[in-house]
């Protein structure tokens, strides 16, 4: 047999071995759907943390022993794990049913549809109060037990304070990224239960398995305790943070964010080179970098331009000593004080020392889907 023919063989046999991954795929997709009905049935989150480590950890133990990369096997279940969460969207627990129905303040922006996709699969009834409806505000408001305004930071005052009276009964919350302010807003307005959540993430995820919501408390936190279990249901982590501590973390985490990778895009557009021309040349971490400064210039100017003037004034502190910081940079650079980087670098180390290696194993699975993705695109 020539070496032609041995190849040749030897993909069949690969061909065999990934057709019976998609059935073994197929299978355990019918499992876990299985297993998502009867969560459904008995109101069981989706996400079950212990079990999903103890299972990782099973598989990763079993690939050591037939000589199989762990990380790769754990890659493929997460991945699968993804999937799975995915497929038991369509139908979820209702955990309050008290709390229904409820009514969307700006329930026709994306956010709003988001959250009002998840609590009708999970039997809620919902009312949309919208522009177009604010003719029939007060017949929709009527006997409504949760209200959540989804509306831009720059306008929420303007539409809480018109909202008609709300039933004592009702919970009202608000999802901006911003909650000392709108807290009080909200609290101005009804005398009844109040809670500010801020949802760690945008209307364009698969599925809300593991996704970060902070939690602001406001007024009578017992009454508001249905909906953190039904956000529990869905398997959301929620962060229990005060609210003046959560804007001053936000400050760092969205904000400046958002400013340094606004700027950074906006040097980019008055380069001589264009994206593709960076990108055929880029290396698996500035192409991840292209990527998450490409998905802000994704997403709505209007949004993130409030996101970043709602909190300018709070920041400029902050952005007086990031200015500083790369001024002081700038000059050891052009004095060409390799001692003073090295102490600089030592000093940032230390911050991360903690979790840095944790960082490392992360980052380099993000790096190679970027790698991946760039092969593809080119």
């Amino acid at each position: 047999m020539t070496g032609e023919q041995t190849l040749s063989q030897l993909r069949v046999g690969i061909d065999e071995c990934d057709s019976q991954l998609v059935q073994l795929l197929a299978k355990r997709n019918a499992l876990t759907s299985q297993i998502g009905a009867i969560k459904q049935e008995i109101g069981a989150p989706l996400h079950a943390p212990d079990r999903e480590s103890l299972l990782i950890e099973a598989r990763r133990q079993q690939a050591e022993e037939h000589n199989v990369n762990p990380d790769l096997v754990e890659d493929i279940l997460r991945r699968m794990m993804r999937e799975a969460y995915e497929n038991q969207q369509s139908k979820l627990a209702c955990k309050a049913p008290e709390l229904s129905p409820v009514v969307i303040v700006g329930g026709e922006g994306a956010m709003g549809q988001l959250f009002a996709k998840q609590l009708t699969r999970s039997g809620y009834e919902i009312r949309i109060l919208d522009r177009a409806q604010q003719a029939d505000a007060e017949t929709i408001l009527t006997g409504a037990k949760l209200v959540l305004v989804s509306v831009p930071i720059n306008a929420l005052e303007e539409v809480v304070s018109s909202l008609p009276a709300l039933p004592d009964d009702c919970v009202l919350v608000d999802i901006t990224s911003v909650k000392q302010a709108p807290l009080k807003v909200l609290m101005d307005k009804h005398i009844g239960p109040v809670v500010g959540l801020h949802p760690m993430f945008g209307p364009d995820i698969s599925h809300w398995v593991k996704q970060t919501i902070v939690v602001c408390e406001g007024r009578i936190p017992e009454a508001c305790s249905g909906l953190l279990e039904q956000l529990k249901v869905w398997g959301c982590q929620l962060v229990e943070m005060d609210a003046k501590k959560h804007d001053q973390a936000m400050q760092i985490i969205q904000v400046m964010r958002h400013l340094t990778t606004f700027v950074y895009g906006q040097f980019l557009a008055k380069q001589c080179h264009t994206l593709e021309e960076l990108r055929s040349c880029s290396s698996p971490i500035y192409q991840l970098e292209l990527m998450m400064v490409g998905r802000l210039f994704a997403q709505s100017p209007e949004l993130y331009s409030d996101i970043m003037l709602a909190q300018f004034n709070d920041v400029e502190g902050l952005l007086a000593s990031y200015q500083e910081t790369f001024e002081l940079t700038l000059d050891k650079l052009k004095a060409g004080d390799k001692a003073a980087l090295i102490d600089s670098f030592s000093e940032a180390k230390h911050y991360f020392s903690g979790s840095a290696e944790q960082f490392l194993k992360q980052s380099r699975g993000l790096l190679n889907k970027a790698n991946d993705a760039k092969v593809l695109d080119i």
